[in-house]
């Protein structure tokens, strides 16, 4: 299998509509490729480091086997939020110039819905406890498991919580270096480092699954 080592990049084309769940203001873009993408944006509260998370938590799921929708690179021109009447999405936008994060839009996919009539399988699970538990992630509860069925296949998004420092060197270089501030790549592949060798996160996934 061959690991990409930069994002794929596509340019912002039309911008179709806000998506009004959570704080972040993402929107549904068309981009150049004739696809549709969830934006993260840079200019949100969040800041970069939620867009650092995205990749990074993203991109070591898919390593390690789970469903992740594709993740690109979206240069975005503030223009395309001028048809855009709220003035805090065209102010999100304007903000928001150059690059930014895309999460490929899973068409007709539902929310994952814990105790309902799909249900993964127990190493499934595992494994996603075992992720969260390792990148931190504080952000996949029962009530918000940021999860989607989509082709009766479980895929996990929304990772811009995990991660409060962190990586791995072959998911953190797919990461724009620009989206760095402050502290570079190395602090985030030093702390999972460090993670991975003391087995911390095994006895807090342990703790997690009993408590369940």
């Amino acid at each position: 299998m061959s690991i990409s080592t930069a994002l794929r990049s596509v340019a912002a084309i039309r911008y179709v509509t806000p998506l009004r769940e959570g704080g972040s203001l993402p929107g549904l873009v068309e981009a150049d490729d004739d696809g549709l993408y969830v934006v993260k944006f840079s200019g949100a509260g969040q800041g970069l480091g939620a867009l650092v998370a995205e990749v990074i938590v993203g991109e070591l799921a898919r390593r390690l086997g789970l469903l992740v929708p594709e993740l690109v690179e979206v240069d975005l021109d503030p223009a395309l939020g001028a048809a855009e009447p709220d003035p805090e999405i065209q102010d999100l936008i304007t903000g928001s110039a150059g690059s930014n994060l895309g999460v490929d839009f899973l068409p007709g996919a539902l929310p994952y819905t814990p105790g309902g009539p799909w249900r993964p399988d127990e190493r499934l699970a595992a494994d996603i406890v075992w992720l969260d538990a390792l990148t931190t992630n504080v952000d996949r509860t029962p009530r918000n498991p940021n999860m989607l069925i989509w082709h009766d296949r479980l895929w996990l998004i929304d990772h811009g919580a995990a991660l409060y420092r962190s990586a791995l060197e072959g998911v953190v270089a797919l990461v724009p270096r620009e989206w760095f501030a402050g502290d570079g790549p190395e602090t985030y592949v030093d702390y999972l480092i460090r993670r991975v060798q003391s087995a911390a996160f095994a006895a807090e996934a342990e703790r997690a699954r009993a408590g369940a």
